[in-house]
């Protein structure tokens, strides 16, 4: 496993050179032919994510873990527009910002130049193969991706019609790297490389991002949680805030920015919350709440105190009734 990673790395600092100064011309077209790729080789992308949702379903993963996992006809089609938008933007390389004239006349700026190699760490979604790759193509980077071992078949099939992208305009595969191995212990490996790798970043849940944080000798840009919070003030439009409640937790639960945290006013907390503790419950929404939650609901039961601030990543719900908004800004503060 060593010496695989560490040949992928030193390929990618290769590859990292040939890529800097690519023209806009030749990214853009790259871009527009892996769009046209997903499209005509779709059935092999489905087949791919299928064996990857059977495996995960004989694991015994949740359902929001396998909504992560599931590439759909929609979800094949959003990453073609996001290709496709990527393409629209200005190329970032070159640009020059903060242009100065210093007092004996010589001109300063600061220009945009690619980072070089990006190692990018991720679980489940494997739309983040083609984000991950398009983006750090569009800015001029070589980038390692390491999706979860959950998702490989598809990361594997969506990687060889990125190499297939870039070979049709004469670029080097080795700019778009996936480790195929699924053990962890290519991730500890991976993160040693500080010599070919410029900057790590780690996409998933907590435990992942402070693993790579403390195992990692390169620089992470990193998040540790995404734990969104609704406010309901005494003077919202209720019957805004009962659908727009029920997307954001329950359309995809799976996902970092799915809701966690309900917070509603005491004024209208009587009436608001019980009607939309009934509407969570009956679609499969679990929910913890404080005292007051608890004494105007059937459907919600004592929070523990590790429920607050939680990232559920499910279909699980805290529920605080608040004074004010002071004391929902406090809250939020706090656990946000």
């Amino acid at each position: 496993m060593e010496k695989t990673i560490a040949d992928l790395a030193g390929r990618a600092k290769h590859a990292a050179a040939a890529i800097a100064g690519l023209s806009t011309l030749t990214k853009d077209r790259t871009l527009n032919t892996l769009a046209e790729l997903l499209l005509t080789e779709k059935a092999v992308i489905f087949a791919a994510n299928q064996q990857d949702l059977d495996q995960a379903r004989a694991k015994g993963l949740s359902a929001a873990m396998l909504d992560r996992l599931r590439i759909s006809q929609a979800g094949l089609e959003a990453m073609v527009a996001g290709l496709r938008q990527l393409i629209t933007l200005a190329d970032p390389i070159g640009q020059i910002e903060e242009f100065t004239r210093r007092a004996n006349g010589l001109q300063v700026g600061r220009m945009r130049v690619p980072l070089g190699v990006i190692a990018m760490i991720y679980e489940s979604r494997p739309n983040v193969t083609i984000d991950a790759a398009a983006l750090c193509l569009k800015a001029g980077n070589a980038v390692i991706l390491r999706g979860g071992s959950e998702a490989l078949q598809s990361n594997l099939a969506l990687t060889s019609l990125i190499h297939r992208a870039l070979q049709s305009e004469g670029v080097i595969a080795d700019v778009v790297q996936l480790i195929p191995v699924t053990d962890r212990k290519a991730i500890t490996a991976l993160l040693r490389h500080e010599e070919e790798i410029d900057l790590v970043i780690p996409r998933g849940g907590e435990g992942l991002i402070r693993f790579v944080v403390e195992n990692s000798r390169i620089p992470v840009l990193k998040h540790y949680k995404g734990v969104c919070h609704i406010y309901v003030d005494q003077d919202a439009d209720l019957a805004k805030a009962a659908p727009m409640i029920v997307n954001a937790k329950t359309s995809r639960p799976g996902v970092c920015n799915a809701l966690e945290g309900l917070l509603i006013h005491q004024a209208v907390a009587p009436a608001f919350l019980p009607e939309i503790a009934a509407l969570l419950q009956g679609l499969g929404v679990e929910m913890r709440g404080c005292r007051q939650s608890v004494a105007l609901s059937p459907f919600i039961v004592a929070a523990g105190e590790n429920d607050w601030g939680s990232e559920f990543l499910d279909l699980i719900l805290c529920v605080k009734v608040v004074a004010d908004y002071p004391e929902a800004k406090a809250y939020i503060d706090r656990y946000g």
